[in-house]
């Protein structure tokens, strides 16, 4: 039977034939008797998106059934934020082809980007940004796609962002950052990837080199948690105890103390960690070095002894320390320098004195 303008449909079950509800115009009749309307377009459109059905989607549109391409639903989501999430490359292709804007954000502010980014969906994150969306936009709680990506430990995703530009210093609204939310996960390979392209420093360590250096013990424990070698080096031969170090940080340096690294390791030029702090005057992390079985009368390649370091430095109370802990005052360097001699030559008379009063020759 046909109706108007429209017609039906058959449909064999079991060898019954069955007749389906005229379609008129489009619109299915059974639909509009039961609802008393006709079903909306834009949301069929959405439907479509979402279920990545581009024929249908191109066929709203170019029969101008559906005229905004960037109609959204009650929660501001529309084509393109749908087709996003769940990995509809060509979709989002064509929607953005069409004029879809690309950084058109949700009731809670999200852009198509965070939710791609949130669903791991990497190509797709990859096309948004080269059609320009905004890398670094956040939603109503703060929420930048790096953040999303970080939560969600889509590793790829933070790479990309981060290589695009995306600012791992942006907070939420309550104050985490990618690299705190990846770190309350337990999403070791995220940190990882997050402090290795830490863009505030100049050098490029390893993810235990940063959590060393910021003295960032949690980093650090998650790190070595999952098997992370303690004794990692640097390109320049330096390991994140040496690193802890230098900057004085001792709560990192314990763990590391604790999770087998070697207090005693020589990096380049025969240099261990207590020649490192020798030199820089950090007197808790020579105490600390020390206390867990530092060699005090270890020598670099030129000859140097912890107490010739602190003495070059004009640290006095480590060159006190050391000398209370048995360094050896008479050792000198391969140019014939005892510790006295680089006091002597940095005029720096305390530390002088000190070794004078301990009996230096």
């Amino acid at each position: 039977m046909a109706l108007g303008n429209g017609s039906t449909t058959t449909t064999t079950n079991g060898g019954v034939t069955q007749e389906k509800a005229p379609v008129v115009n489009g619109t299915n009749m059974e639909t509009l008797a039961r609802t008393g309307k006709q079903a909306d377009p834009n949301t069929a459109f959405l439907r479509a998106a979402r279920a990545g059905h581009l024929d249908k989607i191109q066929e709203y549109l170019d029969s101008g059934t559906v005229r905004d391409i960037n109609t959204s639903n009650a929660n501001g989501l529309n084509a393109l934020h749908l087709a996003a999430k769940d990995g509809h490359l060509e979709v989002v292709q064509d929607l953005l082809k069409r004029g879809a804007i690309v950084d058109a954000a949700t009731k809670k502010g999200n852009t198509a980007l965070h939710i791609a980014s949130l669903a791991g969906q990497e190509e797709v994150v990859r096309l948004l940004i080269h059609h320009g969306a905004s890398i670094n936009v956040q939603s109503q709680n703060g929420f930048t796609p790096l953040y999303m990506a970080a939560q969600e430990n889509h590793d790829g995703c933070v790479k990309y962002l981060l290589s695009k530009g995306g600012n791992q210093t942006l907070a939420t609204e309550d104050g985490f950052t990618p690299l705190a939310v990846a770190m309350q996960q337990g999403h070791d390979k995220v940190v990882t990837v997050l402090l290795e392209n830490d863009t505030r420093g100049k050098v490029r360590l390893p993810a235990l080199h940063i959590a060393a250096k910021k003295d960032d013990v949690k980093a650090a424990a998650l790190l070595l948690q999952n098997d992370h070698n303690p004794d990692v080096t640097s390109k320049s031969g330096f390991t994140p105890l040496h690193i802890a170090a230098h900057y004085g940080n001792d709560k990192v340096a314990s763990l590391l103390h604790d999770k087998g690294a070697d207090v005693n390791y020589t990096a380049k030029h025969s240099i261990t960690p207590l020649h490192v702090a020798s030199k820089w005057g950090k007197i808790n992390m020579v105490s600390l070095l020390v206390a867990k079985g530092a060699n005090i009368q270890a020598k670099t390649r030129d000859g140097l002894t912890p107490l010739h370091c602190a003495a070059r430095s004009g640290h006095d109370q480590v060159v006190d320390m050391l000398l209370e802990n048995g360094a050896p005052m008479h050792a000198k360097t391969k140019n014939g320098l005892a510790p006295l001699h680089m006091a002597a030559q940095g005029e720096h008379v305390d530390a002088a004195r000190i070794l004078l009063y301990h009996g230096a020759p």
